[in-house]
């Protein structure tokens, strides 16, 4: 249930930094101060970071307090890379949904493409051993990449490098997509 709410969170707050805003009319406010729209788009990335950070740190807290009290018997090593790739993964998504939000003025697409690739990756990821024509693809879907059980087995260190470096070119193409259009008047 955790990945569920992290990366609904980040899509919800990535959708809603720059498209939402559009929609609202009051993205001309926001970028009405002397930032460059690349800029706005990069520091409302950064606050959505921020955001899921904090929320997978309270969530560890959490699960790490009352884990005692439940016998899970996590370990601390694992619980920490697990949060770490769930945050790699909700940067990866709510970055890809500010990105979509910033190069299009439609707050649907910035919700429906992000989530629409996200449940489509974790299908090839829990799918892929079961149907062996999904074994190929794989290798393109960050839940696979960051491992498929991190509380039991770890994460993959390197997998998650690739999804924050993933995470950082979707970020920075959306503040170079975002200098290309108009902007929605209200």
């Amino acid at each position: 249930m955790l990945p569920l709410l992290v990366l609904a969170m980040a899509i919800g707050s990535g959708a809603r930094a720059f498209a939402g805003e559009e929609d609202a009319g009051r993205l001309e406010l926001v970028l009405a101060y002397p930032v460059r729209r690349r800029d706005a788009v990069l520091a409302k990335g950064a606050a959505m970071a921020g955001e899921i950070v904090v929320l997978c740190a309270v969530a560890g807290s959490t699960i790490f307090v009352l884990d005692p009290l439940l016998g899970l018997d996590l370990s601390f090593t694992r619980l920490a890379s697990a949060l770490v790739s769930l945050a790699a993964l909700g940067l990866l998504f709510g970055w890809l949904a500010l990105a979509v939000g910033a190069a299009v003025p439609s707050r649907a697409l910035a919700i429906g493409i992000p989530a629409g690739i996200a449940a489509g990756a974790y299908l090839v990821n829990g799918l892929h051993g079961l149907a062996g024509w999904l074994d190929p693809f794989r290798v393109l879907s960050p839940f696979w990449l960051v491992g498929s059980s991190p509380l039991q087995q770890g994460a993959d260190a390197w997998g998650v490098l690739v999804v924050i470096l993933a995470a950082l070119v979707v970020l920075l193409a959306g503040s170079l997509l975002v200098e290309r259009r108009d902007l929605k008047a209200p």
